[in-house]
């Protein structure tokens, strides 16, 4: 395999197995010495437990009061030396704002940032493993995880720090494809960071004044982007794609019904709304936290590819009415979650304008995509929407959480949510009120997500997010046209996928032949779970599996982690072959 940067100068392994060892060599920590400054390099090859000869081979002097100085770790003669600090007998009480605690401090969040800096660059080096797989009551028991009345150390929590990172999963690997939601942006990590030491709250201009802005400048290009004239509308950013559905679920109960909001649903007739059977189950829930009700939401038929049939949509549509029932919601999908695929958004708005429906696109998963010029045409039709989700938390690796509800009609989601609690939301203030969105949200507390977008935006251009898109999708249409005509596989839907969503079996050789059909599925059933188990317990690498109405499971592959190659994509076939060729 071809080098993929610094971080794997000298790998021994680069090409990866099954017993992945995560050492690296020499050379490794001596590019890392000379890359980093103050020390740095030196604990990363400690922090990954390599490099023990060059760590006690460290240049070590003494200070004029007798304490042992570390080498700054530069390989150059310089006056930089760093007092080896000792957090054994620290504690929280001794950080700031404790008096004279800023040194203490520094200390304290440089060995974080260390151990965090290590935990990065392990995540990207292949020869490292996805994950360190422990069953739930062996992990229990392994650390102590309880939560004591009396304070621990600093040094305790340094250890707690490391553990966690031990057992975590390794998102960033180029090898992780397990969720919609993979990678690691460097740029994305920085604004993260920023965000919580800002540690502020986005209700009001007056606590939240950049990022407030931000959000604004930022949801308008979305809308631009989505063909609303003149990026005009609405919006907001909230935890999850879920979320932003029930959000788009409430303001079009509220612009048909707004006294529902004083009243409630006992003011209304019966509402239904209408989703493809393959939506996600956010579209269920949310009718359910809003009172409509689950048996509310009439489940329309997909085609053989996963699309909605827009005929069926308005068939139900006009049997509802002639029940009584009044159709207030129709949610089409632009990326189904297994999959992948983009339902036919111009016909549905369509019938949604014929019969005076909401027309909402859940493009949490396939929104992404109208930052593509090469593949924007799979959401043709999504600027005829009232509303649409977008989750740049997912194919434009965006570090979670970050999810947009965009709205056409401005002023619409402040009508339907404001409480105008004069405690919070004052009206005589100094500065123009309309930036004080807080009372547009459910939420009172709201998240700091914009940050991360914007700087990445901002740092990759437009053309970049869309290069990063089409890469993926690249990746995917590679993996398909390997395996489509490969022995041993078979696809779960003919063609090639509209998305990165690459759904097929593996079939073992002592499921291949079998002739008995009933037979054959119920041991094919089984084939998937047993293969992730083996990738999880080996440590090699992440995908996921489902059945879907009367198939039996199957492996949905999807790409969204940028680190990815053609390498790991020859290396997952490799793998699924070598962990299921006894099955």
């Amino acid at each position: 395999m071809a080098s993929h940067g610094f971080w794997f100068m000298g790998a021994e392994n680069p090409a990866g197995n099954g017993s992945q060892s995560p050492n690296t060599p020499r050379a490794w920590c001596q590019a890392a010495a000379q890359k980093f400054s103050g020390g740095i390099g030196s604990k990363l090859c400690a922090l990954l437990n390599v490099g023990e000869a060059e760590k006690t081979a460290q240049a070590q002097v003494k200070a004029e009061d007798g304490s042992t100085v570390e080498s700054c770790g530069c390989n150059k003669p310089c006056n930089c030396p760093k007092a080896t600090a000792c957090f054994s007998d620290l504690y929280s009480t001794d950080l700031l704002p404790a008096l004279d605690g800023d040194t203490k401090t520094m200390n304290f969040l440089q060995e974080v940032v260390d151990i965090l800096l290590a935990y990065i660059v392990e995540s990207f080096d292949r020869s490292t493993k996805v994950i360190d797989f422990h069953y739930p009551n062996e992990l229990l028991q392994r650390n102590n995880w309880e939560l004591s009345d009396e304070p621990e150390t600093l040094d305790d929590i340094l250890i707690s720090c490391r553990a966690t990172l031990k057992y975590a999963i390794k998102t960033a690997h180029p090898r992780y494809f397990n969720q919609l939601s993979t990678g690691l942006d460097m740029v994305g990590l920085a604004a993260d960071w920023l965000t919580s030491t800002a540690n502020t709250n986005m209700f009001t201009y007056e606590v939240a004044p950049v990022f407030v802005l931000l959000e604004y400048v930022t949801l308008k290009k979305m809308r631009e982007i989505i063909g609303w004239q003149d990026g005009r509308g609405d919006g907001i950013f909230s935890p999850g794609g879920a979320i932003s559905n029930m959000y788009a679920m409430l303001l079009a109960r509220y612009k048909m019904f707004p006294e529902v909001k004083e009243k409630g649903m006992s003011s209304v007739p019966r509402l239904v709304a209408f989703t493809s059977e393959h939506s996600h189950f956010s579209i269920k829930k949310g009718a359910a936290a809003l009172g409509i009700g689950t048996e509310s939401v009439i489940c329309i038929k997909a085609d053989e590819r996963g699309k909605m049939i827009p005929s069926d949509l308005e068939r139900r549509i006009i049997e509802a009415k002639q029940k009584g029932y009044v159709p207030f919601f129709v949610s089409a999908t632009a990326g189904t979650t297994v999959y992948g695929a983009f339902d036919p958004l111009m016909a549905i708005a369509d019938i949604c304008k014929k019969h005076d429906v909401w027309m909402h696109v859940d493009g949490a998963w396939g929104g992404s995509l109208l930052m593509s010029r090469k593949h924007r045409w799979k959401l043709n039709g999504v600027e005829r929407a009232n509303s649409m989700t977008w989750n740049p938390h997912k194919m434009m690796a965006v570090p979670l959480q970050c999810s947009a509800l965009l709205v056409r009609e401005e002023g619409l989601m402040q009508s339907c949510n404001q409480m105008q609690a004069c405690y919070l939301f004052q009206q005589d203030k100094h500065y123009d009120l309309s930036y004080d969105t807080g009372d547009k949200a459910l939420q009172c507390g709201r998240h700091v997500d914009i940050f991360k977008l914007w700087l990445m935006w901002r740092a990759k251009g437009t053309i970049g997010f869309e290069a990063q898109i089409d890469k993926c999708l690249e990746l995917s249409e590679y993996l398909y046209n390997k395996i489509k005509d490969r022995e041993g596989y078979e696809m779960v839907f003919d063609g090639k996928p509209q998305h990165t969503n690459v759904c097929f079996w593996y079939l073992p050789p002592g499921v291949r032949y079998l002739e008995d059909k009933v037979e054959k599925m119920k041991r094919l059933h089984k084939v998937a779970p047993v293969i992730k188990a083996r990738m999880m317990e080996y440590g090699t690498t992440m995908v996921s599996y489902q059945p879907q109405g009367d198939k039996v499971n199957f492996f949905r592959m999807v790409i969204s982690n940028p680190a990815a190659t053609f390498e790991d994509i020859d290396f997952l076939i490799e793998e699924i072959e070598r962990l299921g060729q006894d099955l």
